[in-house]
């Protein structure tokens, strides 16, 4: 079927004020955040004060807000449809475990061959499957929101197996079997476990608790028309906030270095576009409808920064060049991929399947 101009409503003038001014927002957080971790001492020791997960106590909360919502809205008795879509199930693994590693590595490798550290840090932010901001994305994008729950669920399970054995492979094994140089890479699974069930877990629980609590007490037509609107908007402001308090706490790194954040920044453009792009080709090549295929491209796209930027200061060092790089991550990625939401819903209007 051929979804037409006339068939399918404007999907961007039915957005929210809030949702269509998205990347006006974010832009106005981010450099809220930058003036403020600048020009507000002390500001920075304070919000990190408190970790939770390896991360600020400020970032946790605001994350765990920004999940809940889009988590609450998923319709837990479809997952089994997802489940038996064997082929988005075997596109995702291919394109989050094969070559989103593999390509972040020939980028960093290519790109920065004369910045070691920097390379490193960038062959980890690859490393890092998104599990948190890829929810909202997706739900902003009209994706399957029942896929991208599968996805990312697929994604923490892989994230805790395969994150310190590919690790090793990109940064030991593989540049000693090309004569690259080589990193030490020791990261427990306890540590990414530990990151999936935080920053994953509750809100997953929650929001399974609250929509088969709030169905049987009130019934789905209340819960879905009455209680979701009600606390859909906290997602978009959990996630301002956690923009504020990350650029926040890495102002002074981003805007002391602007040479170093450019060379990073150029990999990461061209990964989130090869990433996105080639997974709505393999998308509508493998026949999948429009919702599949969105679900499909920003789980692959997105990375979990926050876990990179945890494994990099863990390792290597809060003032490292690898944990700038992680930094650089999100500086990068959030204003790419909401971007490429906006793409996702101008396709949609052309979309056949």
């Amino acid at each position: 079927m051929t979804t037409t101009r006339a068939a399918e409503p404007d999907v961007l003038h039915r957005l929210s004020f809030l949702d269509r001014l998205l990347p006006v927002w974010i832009g106005v957080a981010m450099a809220a955040g930058l003036l403020l971790g600048r020009f507000v001492p002390g500001l920075q020791s304070v919000l990190d004060a408190v970790k939770v997960g390896g991360v600020s106590l400020p970032i946790a909360l605001g994350l765990l807000l920004m999940m809940y919502p889009v988590l609450a809205k998923v319709r837990y008795d479809r997952l089994d449809t997802v489940t038996r879509d064997k082929r988005t199930m075997w596109l995702s693994l291919l394109l989050n475990w094969i070559i989103g590693p593999a390509l972040m590595f020939a980028l960093a490798w290519l790109m920065l061959p004369d910045l070691p550290e920097y390379r490193t840090g960038l062959i980890i932010v690859g490393l890092a499957r998104c599990i948190a901001m890829v929810i909202i994305w997706n739900d902003l994008a009209c994706g399957d929101r029942e896929a991208a729950a599968v996805l990312v669920a697929l994604n923490s399970v892989f994230q805790v197996v395969m994150f310190g054995v590919l690790g090793w492979f990109y940064l030991d094994l593989l540049p000693s079997w090309l004569g690259l140089g080589t990193t030490a890479f020791d990261v427990s699974a306890w540590e990414i476990a530990r990151s999936v069930l935080i920053f994953l877990g509750i809100p997953l629980a929650a929001g399974y608790l609250t929509r088969r609590f709030g169905e049987k007490s009130r019934g789905r037509d209340w819960y879905e028309g009455r209680f979701l609107p009600r606390i859909g908007p906290v997602a978009l402001y959990g996630l301002l906030f956690t923009i504020v308090v990350l650029f926040a706490l890495q102002g002074e790194t981003i805007t002391s270095r602007p040479l170093d954040v450019a060379r990073i920044a150029l990999p990461l453009l061209v990964y989130f576009a090869l990433m996105w792009g080639g997974s709505y080709l393999l998308g509508k090549a493998a026949g999948l409808s429009y919702s599949r295929t969105t679900a499909l491209a920003f789980t692959a796209a997105g990375n979990n920064f926050e876990l990179a930027i945890a494994v990099a200061i863990g390792v290597f060092g809060v003032t490292s060049g690898q944990a700038l790089a992680g930094v650089v991550g999100p500086l990068i990625e959030v204003p790419v991929l909401v971007a490429l939401v906006y793409v996702s819903l101008w396709l949609r209007r052309r979309w056949t399947a």
